[in-house]
C-alpha cells in the first residue's frame, strides 16, 4: 500500500511585509524624492525580493496613496479620539499639539512625504487627502475658538496653521537637538502661536503619545 504524501503546508504571506513596505518607501522618498525611487528599490530596502512587492501593491502611485493615506487616518483618528475624551478645551488643544509633535519627530518620514509629494498624487486621491487635512484642522478650530473668543474666525484658523506649520518646520532641516528638547521647544512654540498657555506636563512625556 502506498502512502499518501501529507499536502504541503500552505505558504502564509508575512504580515508584517506590508509595513515594512511602506517604511521603505517613506525612507527612500523623504531622502530621494519620489521620481527618483523605483519599485525595485523599495523591494530592496523592505528586504523582499523579485515581485514580492506586487502581491501588495501594483504600483508605485499605490504606495504613495497608501503611505499619505496611514499619516493621515494616524492624525485623524488620534485628534477624533482626543477631542471626544479631554476633560477640558485647553487640555484638548494641548494633547492635539503634542500629539502632532510625537508623528513630527517619531514619524518625521511619513510627514515629510506627505508634505513634499501630495502633488504627485492622481487628483482624486489628492483632494480626498485634502478633505481629510481640513477635518483634522477642525478639530483644532473646534477646541481654540472657545479658548480665543477675541479673534474672528479667520484668525483662529490663521493661528492654528501657523502652530502646525510651526511644529513641521523641522521636518526639513535637522536642528541637531536631543528629541526631548526639540519635543518642549515645538511645544512652546505651536502654544505660543494659538496664544494658550499649555496643559501642564512632563517634558519627557511629551514624546509617549498613544499610537
Amino acid at each position: 500500500m502506498v502512502s499518501k504524501r501529507p499536502p504541503a503546508p500552505r505558504r502564509q504571506r508575512d504580515p508584517e511585509r506590508k509595513a515594512r513596505i511602506l517604511a521603505a518607501a517613506a525612507e527612500l522618498t523623504a531622502r530621494r524624492g519620489f521620481h527618483a525611487v523605483a519599485m525595485a528599490d523599495i523591494g530592496a530596502e523592505a528586504g523582499i525580493v523579485g515581485s514580492g512587492i506586487y502581491r501588495h501593491f501594483d504600483s508605485k502611485d499605490a504606495i504613495l496613496v497608501a503611505l499619505l493615506d496611514q499619516v493621515m487616518d494616524r492624525l485623524q483618528t488620534r485628534a477624533a479620539t482626543i477631542v471626544s475624551t479631554a476633560p477640558n478645551d485647553r487640555a484638548a488643544l494641548s494633547a492635539l499639539v503634542r500629539d502632532h509633535i510625537h508623528v513630527a519627530v517619531q514619524d518625521r518620514n511619513v510627514l515629510a512625504v506627505y508634505h513634499r509629494e501630495i502633488h504627485n498624487l492622481p487628483e482624486e486621491d489628492r483632494r480626498r487627502l485634502r478633505r481629510k487635512q481640513r477635518h483634522y484642522i477642525e478639530e483644532w478650530v473646534h477646541v481654540l475658538a472657545p479658548l480665543r473668543r477675541d479673534l474672528a474666525d479667520g484668525e483662529i484658523r490663521l493661528a492654528v496653521h501657523a502652530a502646525i506649520g510651526a511644529i513641521q518646520s523641522t521636518l526639513f532641516f535637522r536642528s541637531g537637538l536631543s528629541t526631548e528638547r526639540l519635543a518642549g521647544l515645538l511645544d512652546a512654540v505651536a502654544h505660543a502661536c494659538l496664544g494658550v498657555t499649555p496643559e501642564p506636563t512632563d517634558r519627557s512625556e511629551l514624546l509617549m503619545t498613544n499610537t
